[in-house]
Parts: structure tokens; sequence; C-alpha cells
């Protein structure tokens, strides 16, 4: 019953982030948190005196802001949207400004966790099922590598498996950053989506990664990892690893509904002869099982000879079989580490590989960040320094492949990876260098 010029009194003096609050509580206060009044003022206070175009003072502003052109010529809603844009611009201004910083080890940014606490991003998954009801499952355990971090969901009420659709990875930050008080779970939040996968016929459909006596572990690409219970055949965890390469471009820049693309590459010019191939490339390969690393690695001057093209893709063969030189143990027994409230576990024979692969400039060419198993190869080591069984593990993608051999030492309980080739697209180098291989 409260007239509405008292309640547009009431309301102006509140922040934004509760006039967005306000908005959410039925049609009325929606129409008067949207006043563009009240949200002009709150725009012209926050630009810098040198740069508003209205030069008044604070105490002029809310006359000015009643009667001005700039309010009755607009749309309602239309200074809202102005202040959050100018706002969530500035944020991702700044939190880009901290990944420009590059690891020259790595060639990737050496502030990402900086960054995230500077966005307040967190990570969410959506699960909708096949009536088309969301449900969200928050507060996730992280795990930070040099390349990559982990992020692993479990819960007691996940929906019933047989149920489900899609499952959406997001990005999630505060629609206001930088604001006096902490972001508010139940505050405006802005989605970014990373990634979508379908459940439907998940088992079929997906890669049997390997599994322990509790769970079974399905790979989606890209870096999606879901742990089934054995017993019942529903979710038991959910572990996304995500690599560090655009991942807060990914987590930020992005839309609800729309995935984040990169800009093109802009090739620079080489002056090799073109008949020497693609020399120069840098490797960074991480073997880790979430709470533990089994290798970390650099390889430098790694290159492919225009005979080593074949079949749409480059070699670059990085351990070579024949040369034990360059044979590297792994620490520890393979396999990937898994909780709930409840229960943990270790699934063996599998891993996640961090791979980073940067060109001759040092920019990130190829990277990923995925879970992969181990399967026994059928023949036997023919090399005199390792006799054991021979295992094999590969990853592949659009973007190429990896192949990877292993030794077993039962003597002294390791394995010893003897072969490492990559195999890369030609139409990925092709579209990253503007060239025609």
């Amino acid at each position: 019953s409260m007239p509405s010029e008292v309640l547009l009194k009431i309301i102006s003096y509140l922040d934004a982030a509760s006039l967005l609050a306000v908005g959410c509580v039925n049609k009325r206060f929606y129409e008067l948190a949207n006043d563009n009044g009240i949200w002009l003022k709150l725009y012209s206070s926050s630009l810098h005196p040198k740069w508003t175009i209205w030069k008044m003072k604070s105490k002029q502003t809310e006359t000015v802001s009643l009667g001005c052109p700039a309010v009755h010529d607009k749309k309602p809603g239309y200074w809202k949207k102005e202040y959050i844009f100018k706002q969530t611009s500035a944020f991702k201004a700044r939190v880009m400004r901290l990944v420009k910083f590059l690891d020259p080890y790595t060639g990737l940014p050496c502030k990402n966790k900086e960054a995230m606490k500077v966005s307040g991003l967190c990570w969410i998954i959506v699960l909708k099922d096949k009536n088309g009801k969301e449900h969200v499952v928050e507060k996730p355990n992280l795990s930070f590598k040099d390349t990559s971090v982990t992020i692993l969901w479990y819960g007691t009420d996940w929906p019933c498996l047989d149920t489900l659709s899609t499952l959406k990875l997001f990005g999630v930050t505060p629609l206001l950053p930088g604001q006096s008080r902490p972001p508010n779970k139940n505050g405006p939040r802005r989605f970014s989506l990373i990634a979508e996968y379908h459940l439907a016929n998940l088992t079929e459909s997906s890669v049997a990664v390997g599994a322990d006596e509790l769970v079974q572990l399905f790979s989606l690409s890209p870096g999606l990892l879901v742990g089934i219970w054995k017993e019942k055949n529903e979710i038991a965890f959910v572990m996304a690893n995500l690599h560090y390469n655009q991942l807060l471009e990914r987590s930020i820049l992005g839309s609800a509904t729309v995935q984040y693309v990169p800009p093109p590459n802009k090739p620079l010019l080489d002056d090799i002869d073109s008949e020497y191939g693609l020399h120069d490339y840098t490797l960074h390969l991480d073997l880790h099982g979430r709470n533990c690393m089994y290798l970390c690695g650099s390889f430098k001057y790694l290159f492919c000879r225009k005979r080593d093209i074949e079949n749409g893709y480059l070699r670059l063969r990085v351990v070579n079989l024949q040369d034990n030189r360059k044979h590297l143990p792994v620490i520890g027994t393979l396999g990937i580490c898994w909780e709930t409230d409840v229960f943990k576990g270790n699934v063996k024979d599998c891993f996640v590989m961090d791979l980073t692969l940067l060109d001759e400039t040092g920019k990130p060419f190829w990277c990923f960040s995925a879970a992969v198993r181990m399967e026994l190869s059928t023949k036997s080591s023919g090399l005199y320094d390792y006799m054991g069984h021979i295992y094999t593990a590969g990853y592949s993608d659009a973007e190429g492949t990896v192949c990877l051999e292993f030794v077993w030492l039962e003597e002294t309980k390791e394995y010893i990876i003897v072969s490492l080739v990559l195999y890369v697209s030609t139409k990925k180098v092709n579209s990253w260098y503007g060239t025609n291989y």
C-alpha cells in the first residue's frame, strides 16, 4: 500500500547489489529497482571526475538525474545495464592484466591463483534431467598443479544417472566484483559456459578409464572424469581437469549459453627454408593422479622434418625407444585418487596428463589436461636394459595425438617411459601459421 514515490526514495539509498536483489521480489519492485535516475546516480558516482560528462558535485547528482534527458530519453533499465557493463569490463581488464605475466618455464600465466582470488572465480556443474529440471552442484575441492587445476565435486544427493541428459561446466564470478563485502552465493553472479557434455548412455558412449572395488571412471572430452558407483550405477563424483592456457578467459569471458572462443593466432614471418620444417618446439609434460605428481618433464628443441609429415600429421619424437639416455623414470605407482564424503580410493593404471606444447616463440600451441588409461601391450620388451612388460597409453583430439610406451621393472617396482611421440594435425599447424604443410 506504500506509494511508489516513497518506495523509490527508500530504494535510492541502496547499493547496486541490493538493488539487484530487490528487483527479484516481484514485478513492482523490479520496475522500481530499474529506475534510471537511481542507476544514473550510481553510474556517475563510479566515474573518475575527469571523465564524467556531467561535471557535478555529489549533492547535485540526484537533482540533475531526476530531470535530465539522460533519464527520460532512455528506456527503463538502460543505466542499470550501462553500470553493470562498466563494472564487469573494468573487472575483466583487471584480471586479464594479471594473466599477462608469463612463466618463462611453461609459457603460461604465472599469477593464475592471484587472478582467481581477485575475480572471486569458482566453478559449478549443472546437471539437467530429461524433463528439463536442473540440479546445481557447488563447493568443489581444488588441486593446483604447474599447468592445470583439478576440480572435484561430490555429494550424497546426486540425481539418478538414468534420468540425466546433459552436464554443463560453468565458471562463476560475482556480477559486481570489487564491492566492499565478499561475494554472496545467493547474490548476483555471472556464468561463463566452459563445456557441455551429453550424459545419455554415458557408460556406452564415453571412454572407460579404469575401476577399483567401488567405482568406475569414464572420461568425456574435454577434460571431464565421471565416477560411477559399481553397485548402484549412480554418480559418485565428477572431476574436471582444466589447463591453465585460456583457463580464466574460458571461465570469465564466455556467456551463460555461448563458450568463449579465443582469437586466431597472428603468425610471425619465418625466414627459415620451408624444407627445414617446423623447429624449436618446447614440450612440458606432467603426469599426476590429482594428489600426487608422477612426472614433471621439459623437452626443448623439438623439430619436424618435411619427411616426417604424412597422413595429415606432423611427427615430433620426444623420447626415442632406441636412445636410453632420454628414457624417463616415473615416480610412484600410477593411479587417480578420488574421494567422497565417506569413501576414498585410487584407480590404478591410469593418470592425468597435462601437456603444453610451445611454438618457437614460446606461445602455447597445443594444450590439454585429460585422464589417460594404460593398457598392457601384447609385445614384450626387446631392450637389453629393461626386461619387463610393456604398457601403452595415448590421448587423441582434433588437434593431435600422443603415444606413450612404458616398461614395468619388477625389480625396482617402477615404470620407465621408453617412447613418447606427438602427432600434430597439419590442419592445426596451417591455421596457426597460415601455411600449407
